[in-house]
């Protein structure tokens, strides 16, 4: 167990000098907004590039991983959108996100590069690209009343246009295209790619941190528990449930989708909320999902060591 501490207590450490710099205003919010729009749109598009590109073009493509990740995602979204049954479209395709959709680029990024390194390149790029193209526009879509979807189908359309301009997606683009030419990288062109990567990991661990900061503890109601439950449990157990008939037992890759899986919800959860006034519930969700995976993420590095 302290071999799995020494890995997810400097993660959280990190989240903790970012909590702590805003909440005491040594930095200001709209500092951390700005590293933050580093981290996204240059330093982890790098590191992502770097760690595609680090492995074989067939390594990268593995459909059986991306078929269980997918499918377990979707189980756990609908999940939540069951439990919510009674509330509005809304609230239950947010409930479904939140179950399903992990933070990979500021939580699960650091956590499984620290932990398995290279090795995890095939399983970070085939969850953002999930995540991007299989979680994010059921949201989109489910959260429109069933009369407002021709309207919700076009709201798809503009979500998904951006895309193509996405900085983690093309990069892992670019480095899958990159391998698939043979193509070998000019050693000063590694070398600031390696350290824009390196900046990555320390970097949207402090935003992360900083972000929370911003957030403001609401009423623990049964809806809030389900959510972080669900993330944290039930999400990870979906993605292995789906993972055992696809995937050999010893499989590394096995062990990297769950604890993808395992990390809590993406950080921009209660601004895709706002548009449907739920960003409180959302707020406070993330608050209690991304302070309580220490121990969850912990026990599941844990169990799969």
């Amino acid at each position: 167990m302290t071999q799995i501490l020494s890995i997810t207590a400097p993660i959280y450490l990190l989240m903790a000098v970012g909590f702590l710099s805003v909440r005491s205003g040594w930095l200001e919010a709209g500092v951390m907004r700005a590293v933050g729009l580093f981290v996204i749109r240059v330093a982890l598009p790098a590191l992502l590039f770097q760690i595609v590109t680090s492995r074989p073009l067939a390594e990268m493509l593995q459909w059986r991983f991306l078929l269980a990740y997918g499918g377990g995602s979707v189980l756990s979204f609908a999940l939540g959108w069951w439990w919510a049954r009674r509330r509005e479209p809304s609230m239950r395709a947010l409930m479904g996100a939140g179950m399903s959709c992990s933070n990979t680029g500021f939580v699960g990024t650091p956590v499984l590069m620290t932990w398995m390194g290279a090795a995890a390149a095939p399983a970070l790029a085939l969850v953002f690209l999930v995540e991007n193209l299989v979680v994010l526009p059921l949201l989109f879509v489910l959260a429109e009343p069933a009369s407002n979807r021709s309207r919700a189908w076009q709201r798809l359309r503009d979500a998904l246009a951006p895309l193509a301009r996405q900085p983690m997606l093309l990069a892992i683009v670019a480095g899958l295209l990159w391998s698939a030419l043979g193509l070998t990288m000019p050693p000063p062109l590694a070398r600031s790619i390696d350290l824009l990567g390196r900046a990555a990991a320390g970097a949207a661990l402090v935003v992360i941190g900083g972000a929370l900061a911003g957030l403001h503890k609401g009423h623990l109601d049964k809806d809030l528990l389900v959510v972080a439950l669900g993330k944290l449990v039930g999400h990870p157990l979906a993605v292995a449930l789906c993972m055992l008939p696809l995937l050999p037992a010893g499989d590394p890759l096995r062990a990297a989708g769950i604890v993808a899986a395992a990390a809590p919800m993406l950080s921009i959860y209660p601004m895709l909320a706002q548009r449907h006034g739920h960003e409180g519930f959302c707020a406070a969700a993330l608050l209690l999902a991304t302070a309580s995976s220490f121990l969850s993420l912990s026990g599941v590095l844990w169990l799969l060591s």
